[in-house]
């Protein structure tokens, strides 16, 4: 009788649902709205049929994805929740959004009486309608909403549920912000719409209105603050990990990685480590004093980061031997200060995360 053997991952994600769950009750007694929890491109990596699990007996008012195929994964895994498409659908995914009654956002007039045209049941498909405040990626200029929702609200086999627009920069450019806050408050002020939303993760945050009953958190929901100064609010939810496979002591002279860019000044104690940018690890912390931590000691990243493998300085760890867990981001290395390193930014990080990572839930 044979039995099968697996051996643990290299390069693995643990998933906390716990901290999930805390980060959304901030949110919730923070904004005082409904929540519409954004989890496309994965749940920014997390995995978007174990956090829509976790969350769908939350209460919450929907479900944010970018497209059908995140919508048909939340649908086939029973997720209960409302689903809602965040951005203009093509008109081949259409039949497939009436079919399955999800929400979609309409951005144009085409779009509507496309949508009309479909649903040719009894029951009107629900929709939203998106202004278009600044974002400049769709929607309804301010001064044509009125004449639109007015042509929409013609068509028989559609229901106006909400009004939407998105923030392209609160967490950038303050005074911007407090004008198209303004300017969407003018918009919908006389209008009786169940849902009016417009706050991303930074507008919830640091941004408080009267017109608004609905927010869409999508970063800080995952732990992690857009704005530094709510951080000690949030728990990170992913934590990146990955194990040594290899310590050994290095001569003075000796290059590190692709290119020598890390040419060794002293003897040094050299672990390798089972991850690299084919996991998602970014190649662009490469010679920037990024830092992994094992056994609770921050060790610095020597040369370029490779596919599969990276290389760390340990020689202020000299029981460091192979097998040891390493914290590549998660809470005590937060994945805002690798994408910094990385010039980039902490969405690009933890969507960036391939699907070799195996992701671990726990609720501890």
């Amino acid at each position: 009788m044979s039995h099968s053997i697996t051996a643990p991952p290299r390069a693995w994600a643990e998933i906390n649902l716990s901290a999930l769950l805390k980060n959304l009750a901030f949110i919730k007694q923070h904004s005082n709205q409904a929540v519409m929890a954004v989890l496309k491109a994965g749940a920014y990596g997390h995995g978007i049929e174990a956090i829509a699990s976790a969350l769908d007996n939350q209460n919450l008012a929907y479900f944010g994805v970018a497209s059908v195929i995140e919508a048909r994964k939340l649908t086939q895994a029973q997720i209960n929740t409302p689903i809602y498409l965040l951005g203009p659908t093509f008109p081949e995914e259409r039949p497939e959004i009436v079919h399955n009654r999800w929400t979609p956002c309409i951005s144009s007039i085409d779009e509507a009486e496309h949508f009309n045209q479909l649903n040719s049941g009894n029951t009107p498909i629900v929709v939203h309608i998106t202004v278009d405040t600044g974002m400049g990626r769709g929607g309804f200029l301010p001064m044509a909403l009125p004449g639109a929702i007015s042509r929409i609200q013609q068509l028989p086999n559609i229901q106006i549920e909400g009004i939407g627009s998105h923030l392209p920069s609160a967490d950038e450019d303050r005074d911007f912000t407090l004008k198209q806050f303004a300017s969407f408050e003018a918009a919908v002020r006389s209008n009786k719409a169940k849902y009016i939303h417009l706050s991303n993760s930074a507008g919830l945050l640091d941004y408080s209105n009267t017109a608004t009953n609905l927010v869409r958190p999508g970063l800080m929901l995952y732990g992690i603050s857009p704005i530094p100064k709510y951080q000690h609010h949030l728990s990170p939810v992913m934590t990146l990990k990955s194990r040594v496979s290899l310590v050994r002591t290095l001569p003075a002279g000796h290059g590190i990685s692709y290119g020598r860019d890390t040419i060794l000044d002293q003897d040094t104690r050299v672990a390798t480590i089972g991850i690299g940018y084919g996991d998602g690890y970014p190649r662009a912390v490469s010679n920037t004093n990024a830092k992994v931590r094992i056994r609770g000691t921050l060790c610095p990243l020597l040369g370029r980061v490779t596919m599969d493998q990276i290389m760390v300085d340990v020689s202020k760890l000299p029981d460091c031997t192979p097998g040891d867990e390493v914290e590549l981001f998660g809470p005590n290395i937060l994945v805002s200060d690798i994408a910094k390193a990385a010039n980039t930014i902490p969405w690009e990080v933890l969507t960036g995360i391939t699907p070799r990572v195996t992701r671990t839930y726990t609720t501890s």
